[in-house]
């Protein structure tokens, strides 16, 4: 028998699921060389790896992975439960840090947990003592769907069982892993780096703030008044996630403090990401080693933890891996931020060789259970308890469960007909088919709906710099519609660029303050934020003179979303009041027991008006307008669902009067669109499921289930049909259509994320309260 079959009896199959290298980060490295050990370990298992992507293009990956999947897309965590399920791996070993997750606090990741029929190992990265709500309720379902859970310090098993509730039966310590290097004197590796003769400092690991870097810098000074053979060796790129967002700041400044220091000299910065084999050959050369880290909550260190593998001597501060790990005397411990402790411990260190030599011995034996190779043995037994225990049970017969969660598989999303309906203008209003129509040119109405489809879109895709882009093309669009003079805007533009009118529609001008009020609540762009803000406030005003329910419930939607960003505004609260105080005014004037509506015709683009009265119920904390919200909604999908259980919008061939004439066709796009984010509201009040359902419902109505069994939107095109007439489709795939379409499937991935996360229900629970009883 070999040693592999002695470790795991029974087991063919594993997949990691985690980041990978390329990518560069703390995961990826780990669950690399965790893989790399369970393949030299257990050579007949495969050991597969699902990665997580957090850029769009993806990474060049090798061998080991099988399968990668978008963060941010609720859906790709389904579809990656379906791959492992059909491909029958025997155990699922996950790799949990809340940030390599998309969803509030990584909860996507529990859709893919709680589809897989296989056990579960999960390896936790991060143990909060103090977590938020959302966080711990996220931990706790993780829990609740792991067979196992793995970590790398006794404080982190303490903390499962106090803070978390969980048995200490079902916690396992495996010490992070380090490679198996030899004791050697650091002098073997000075020269290849030119710091032979000099006592090296070293800090190593991806740049950011929170490393603390300054405050070895700071002490420098002094240590080298002591020992001027010093050499601050600072090794590492600038996190990828910190560079993105503000380039080389820290890294430049801590250069600048160096030379302000009078010690540039001393410090050399290596700016990469560095392959294990360079990185140990840095270890090699080191005297002492830092990790001056300002975050007492971390529970693991990679880079503390290959330190005390390669024998060196070292000072930290006291996170609680350190803490820990650097116990019995096997490191110094400094407060955080103390750049003058810093510096005394440095001399201390430097003054006494022999002392340092001792510390050295002991870090190096006491890591000698934390190689890879036994930390990979470890791992493996794990695997082999979890499947056999689970043997105890029946074995489950696996059917893909995607399409019980997701109508007719919920499509990706996908933009490429919105980009070839977009020029440098904007968003062209028509097509031929699937090619743009310059004849009729562009809208208004067209360029709000599309900023808000790409701003939502973010969430999805957040890296992609063309969503920017397009989304300043048509904020532009917008900003050039809105006549400076009366604050209102013109809707139609031909394609010369001329604007038609010197005022639109009320329609168009609050569709408008909807898609502006939306880009305030959801860019990140400060510069998308304030030429949105910019036009809100001067296109507001004219809302007080509209006339059309319709027009104020769009602008309705568009000032809730203003005003969770900007709750505060007295000027836009009073609109809102107003507004909403008209609407349903109206609402009770007119609506009776059979007849719960404004009007005495239902018309187009009916699901606004609930959203409206349900969002103005909830934030003015009126109980009657929330129930008139309610009560109108319950009527509008009840009078669209045919009896054989589909989505039946009304047509506008003549639509619905009260005295019970209806028209079946055309049925047009927009109204689905508007009851999902209608029944999302519902749900977000009410947490009753049969609000996802019925915007499940919806959505299918594009994709067939509908009154004649064809789908409306084009997989290959990525666009719309402009609706549903008694003879078919209309094969035309213009702007409405399409962005009705984009943004039913944006609002009904964040429904099925809330769906299949509601288990944890307690925050969702506080978070409704706190809607019904004021804004926060």
């Amino acid at each position: 028998m070999s040693q592999a079959a002695f470790y795991h009896p029974g087991i063919r199959k594993v997949a990691v699921i985690g980041n990978f290298l390329p990518r560069q980060c703390g995961i990826a490295t780990f669950t690399t060389d965790l893989v790399c050990a369970l393949n030299e370990e257990a050579t007949e298992i495969d050991h597969w790896v699902v990665a997580m992507n957090d850029v769009l293009e993806g990474y060049s990956y090798p061998a080991p992975v099988h399968f990668e999947l978008n963060y941010q897309n609720p859906t790709d965590y389904l579809l990656a439960a379906d791959f492992l399920n059909m491909n029958r791996f025997d155990v699922v070993c996950l790799q949990h840090e809340f940030g390599i997750f998309g969803g509030n606090y990584g909860s996507h990741i529990i859709n893919l947990l709680q589809n897989l029929c296989m056990p579960v190992v999960t390896t936790l990265h991060t143990v909060l003592e103090k977590p938020k709500p959302g966080q711990k309720a996220v931990m706790e379902r993780i829990a609740q769907l792991s067979d196992r859970l793995v970590v790398m310090c006794g404080k982190a098993k303490k903390i499962l069982q106090e803070v978390y509730g969980i048995s200490k039966d079902k916690i396992v310590l495996i010490h992070h892993g380090i490679p198996d290097v030899h004791f050697v004197d650091s002098n073997f590796y000075k020269d290849q780096f030119g710091v032979e003769g000099c006592k090296v400092i070293l800090s190593f690991g991806l740049i950011s703030p929170a490393k603390g870097i300054e405050y070895v810098i700071e002490a420098l000074p002094e240590v080298i008044k002591k020992h001027p053979e010093v050499a601050y060796i600072i090794l590492g790129a600038t996190h990828p996630h910190l560079k993105k967002e503000q380039g080389e700041a820290y890294r430049l400044a801590l250069q600048r403090q160096a030379r302000d220091l009078n010690i540039a000299d001393y410090v050399i910065f290596h700016n990469r990401f560095v392959e294990q084999r360079e990185l140990l050959e840095f270890l090699g050369a080191a005297d002492i080693y830092i990790t001056p880290y300002l975050n007492r909550e971390q529970i693991v260190s990679g880079t503390l933890s290959q330190a005390l593998g390669a024998g060196k001597a070292i000072i930290s501060t006291p996170y609680w891996y350190a803490e820990e790990m650097l116990a019995d005397r096997r490191g110094r411990i400094v407060p955080f931020r103390d750049s003058a402790a810093l510096a005394t411990q440095l001399i201390d260190l430097l003054d006494d060789d022999v002392g340092r030599h001792a510390m050295r011995k002991r870090a190096y034996t006491f890591c000698r259970k934390m190689i890879w190779k036994e930390v990979a043995r470890s791992y493996l037994d794990v695997f082999a308890q979890t499947k056999n225990k689970r043997q105890m049970s029946p074995n489950r017969i696996f059917y893909a469960k995607t399409s019980q969660l997701l109508p007719h598989k919920m499509p990706q999303l996908k933009l490429d007909h919105l980009r070839r309906l977009t020029d440098d203008v904007g968003i062209l209003q028509h097509a031929k088919f699937i090619v743009p129509n310059r004849f009729h040119g562009y809208c208004t109405d067209d360029n709000a709906r599309a900023l808000i489809t790409v701003l939502m879109a973010q969430s999805l895709l957040p890296d992609s710099d063309e969503l920017d882009s397009m989304a300043c093309r048509y904020l532009s669009f917008l900003h050039h519609a809105l006549n400076k003079d009366s604050g209102r805007f013109r809707n139609f533009m031909g394609y010369d660029r001329k604007l038609l009118e010197d005022e639109g529609s009320q329609d168009s001008h609050c569709r408008a303050i909807w898609g502006l009020g939306s880009a305030v609540a959801s860019s990140e762009s400060d510069s998308i934020v304030g030429m949105a803000l910019e036009l809100f406030q001067r296109s507001l005003p004219a809302l007080l003179e509209f006339e059309s329910p319709r027009a104020w419930a769009f602008g309705l939607v568009g000032i809730h979303a203003y005003l969770q960003r900007f709750s505060g505004d007295s000027d836009v609260r009073r609109v809102r009041e107003k507004l909403a105080n008209q609407l349903f005014d109206l609402y009770k004037a007119n609506a009776g027991d059979e007849w719960p509506w404004i009007e005495n015709k239902m018309t187009y683009a009916n699901g606004k008006i609930p959203q409206a009265l349900l969002l103005s119920g909830q934030w003015l904390q009126r109980e009657d307008m929330l129930q008139a919200g309610m009560r109108s909604l319950e009527w509008l999908v009840k009078v669209q669902t045919d009896d054989k259980g589909h989505f039946v919008p009304i047509g506008n061939n003549g639509w619905m009067s009260r005295d019970g004439h209806r028209a079946r066709f055309d049925q047009q796009p927009i109204e689905a669109e508007n009851i999902i984010e209608a029944c999302k509201e519902a749900y977000n009040i009410t947490l009753d499921k049969k609000w996802i359902a019925e915007s499940q419902r919806c959505l299918e109505w594009f994709l067939g289930r509908n009154d004649l069994s064809v789908a409306l939107y084009d997989y290959k095109s990525g666009g719309c049909c402009d609706g549903l007439n008694a003879n078919g489709t209309n094969q035309n795939q213009g702007a409405e259509s399409t962005l009705a379409w984009l943004l039913s499937l944006l609002h009904s991935y964040s429904l099925v994320s809330l769906k299949e996360w509601a288990q944890p229900e307690q925050e969702l629970k506080s978070g409704a309260t706190e809607k019904r009883t004021g804004e926060k």
